[in-house]
């Protein structure tokens, strides 16, 4: 009778420590990379979302001669197109549709006057840009982004870029 080996071929356990311990360090890494892309990418998402309801703002005084009337005060999702001394709220649906709104990252509201607006993109609360700070877009084209979240715009959050 012979005897016969089996040779048994399989993953020994430092090998197995080893493929773990590269999947972690590689995950540390990429993980921040990604989240920072992410941020980036919805931050661009909602100032396009403010320069596209800029424009719709100027469609809306080429068609009313006037800002106000474009926010939604009363809460039916559509512009009320009443005017008054001020205007603030939400802008109406039937004006713009912001996606980052849809998504639930940024509210985009309305300050206007008659011969003045002001767009702010905020954050939502328990959006994944909670602590982004608002960015704003006025009808001379100034932006600012409050990057500190501390309510006030210094020499540096005079513009939209991230240095």
């Amino acid at each position: 009778m012979s005897s016969a080996r089996f040779k048994q071929s399989g993953f020994t356990l430092l090998e197995l420590l080893v493929v773990l311990t590269i999947v972690a360090v590689l995950s540390a890494i990429v993980l921040p990379l990604y989240t920072q892309f992410s941020e980036r990418s919805y931050r661009v998402e909602a100032q396009a979302d403010l320069m596209n309801c800029g424009q719709a703002m100027e469609r809306w005084s080429a068609m009313n001669f006037t800002y106000l009337g474009a926010a939604d005060e009363d809460g039916d999702e559509a512009s009320d197109g009443v005017a008054s001394e001020s205007d603030e709220g939400p802008l109406g649906l039937d004006l713009c549709r912001a996606a980052s709104a849809e998504q639930a990252r940024y509210d985009v509201f309305v300050e206007a006057t008659a011969t003045t607006y002001v767009l702010t993109a905020a954050p939502l609360a328990q959006g994944p840009m909670a602590d982004d700070g608002e960015m704003t877009l006025d009808s001379a084209g100034n932006r600012t982004w409050d990057k500190d979240g501390n309510g006030s715009i210094a020499s540096n959050e005079e513009d939209w870029n991230e240095d």
